[in-house]
């Protein structure tokens, strides 16, 4: 096994050590955050139902940075959860560390006037 197999055994472990602690419901859906290498997306998910309520994502934000970038996804994904009448969520950081791009989306999420 080499290492990047290594990488991807243990990234897959986490994400689903995380998913298996969270579940959204049409109430309090989760606040899945992706990210890829170019771009970062957010998606509010009703587990219960297996729906997607709202999604925001960067691939419009051209020519700024990563961070300012993972901002604008925060914000918006906060606009559209205030006009489905959603306040509380459940933050689901993918198995990702709460640090840098996830981080800002999640206090951007917050300053938009969500609650987690």
């Amino acid at each position: 096994m080499n290492t990047l197999e290594k990488k991807q055994i243990t990234f897959a472990r986490r994400r689903a050590r995380v998913r298996a602690k969270i579940n959204g419901t049409a109430e309090r859906p989760r606040l899945s955050v992706f990210k890829s290498h170019r771009y970062i997306y957010a998606q509010l998910i009703d587990d219960d139902k297996g729906r997607t309520l709202a999604a925001a994502d960067s691939r419009r934000a051209d020519g700024k940075k990563p961070v300012e970038r993972a901002k604008e996804v925060g914000l918006e994904i906060a606009k559209k959860a205030k006009a489905a009448k959603i306040v509380k969520v459940v933050f689901d950081r993918g198995g990702y560390p709460f640090a840098g791009k996830i981080k800002v989306v999640a206090e951007a999420a917050r300053e938009g006037g969500l609650q987690f």
